[in-house]
């Protein structure tokens, strides 16, 4: 019976920080699948830990998730340097998953997922874990081992480095009145209207995986991406379901057809216009996180604590 009541314990301290767990993870990783690989990976060895040991179970959690992601990330990046055409994050469906985004949501959008990509890994944990979800430089310090005055150099230029690449966007409502304007342009085959919404320097990213139809390279400037969407326009949306989702804290559009999504839509964009589009067609990225239409979606993580499972948030 006290062992029962202990693993109850247990649970109780791994679900009140899951939520935060998951996001730091995903955050570093820009996979879903990922992501809940690391923090399935936490809850197991939080069973197995003397937890009579730890003073403070958030921190530990915490800690040990970083630890896990940045190993896996260093890993990862190899993989997806041979990755068919351009990676992209994996998108996150937020509407069911509001505690995911709850902590500084602008790090969870997928054009600030996609620049982290270019940042060491070990400057990503320090980012996210500053950026997002807050943590103080000191304790920052004592989860990547290593002084407080490098953690705050990593912080410093991985905000530099951001600041570089990206240019200033503009709100949600506003990011939904562009991407609005450039699927009925895109739909309709409106060239001037194209050109009208998008910025000069647009670039233009499709990730297929082994799709042929996803382009393998980035497309960059605005005559390169309308010159794309005029081709594809003849064709593309011939049968194809619009249907706006919210993914990763930002509007975007499902794209589906006979029943099956066969595209995710996001942007990014500035005063001026949309400066970076997003086409997500990878199969396997899609349906772990947008399932096609019909099925209900987890709204809480649930944990069987009479198991070595958790289930997916």
């Amino acid at each position: 019976m006290s062992d029962r009541s202990d693993l109850d314990r247990a649970a109780d301290a791994f679900l009140l920080v899951r939520g935060r767990l998951f996001g730091i993870a995903y955050r570093m990783l820009g996979s879903v699948a990922d992501a809940e690989d690391i923090v399935q990976d936490v809850w197991l060895r939080w069973q197995r830990c003397d937890r009579d040991a730890v003073r403070e179970p958030a921190a530990f959690l915490a800690t040990t998730t970083t630890r896990l992601a940045l190993t896996l990330l260093q890993s990862a990046r190899a993989r997806r340097e041979a990755y068919v055409g351009p990676w992209l994050p994996e998108p996150l469906d937020t509407s069911t998953s509001p505690e995911v985004s709850v902590e500084r949501n602008e790090t969870i959008q997928i054009a600030v997922l996609f620049l982290l990509e270019r940042l060491s890994p070990v400057e990503r944990a320090a980012y996210v874990l500053r950026e997002a979800f807050g943590y103080p430089y000191s304790e920052i310090a004592e989860i990547l081992t290593a002084t407080e005055v490098n953690v705050r150099q990593l912080v410093s230029r991985a905000r530099k480095h951001l600041a570089i690449e990206r240019h200033a966007p503009v709100g949600a409502t506003e990011q939904q009145r562009f991407l609005t304007a450039f699927l009925e342009a895109a739909q309709a085959g409106d060239l001037a209207a194209l050109e009208s919404v998008l910025t000069a320097d647009v670039v233009s990213y499709s990730d297929g995986g082994e799709r042929f139809q996803a382009a393998r390279i980035p497309l960059v400037g605005r005559s390169r991406v309308v010159k794309f969407v005029m081709a594809v326009s003849e064709w593309f949306w011939d049968g194809v379901d619009v249907e706006w989702v919210e993914a990763n804290g930002q509007p975007a559009v499902r794209l589906s057809a006979h029943g099956e999504q066969i595209a995710l839509i996001a942007v990014s964009a500035t005063t001026e216009g949309i400066d970076r589009i997003f086409w997500m067609m990878n199969p396997e990225k899609l349906d772990g996180v947008l399932p096609n239409p019909a099925p209900d979606l987890p709204n809480s993580a649930s944990l069987d604590t009479t198991a070595s499972t958790s289930a997916r948030n």
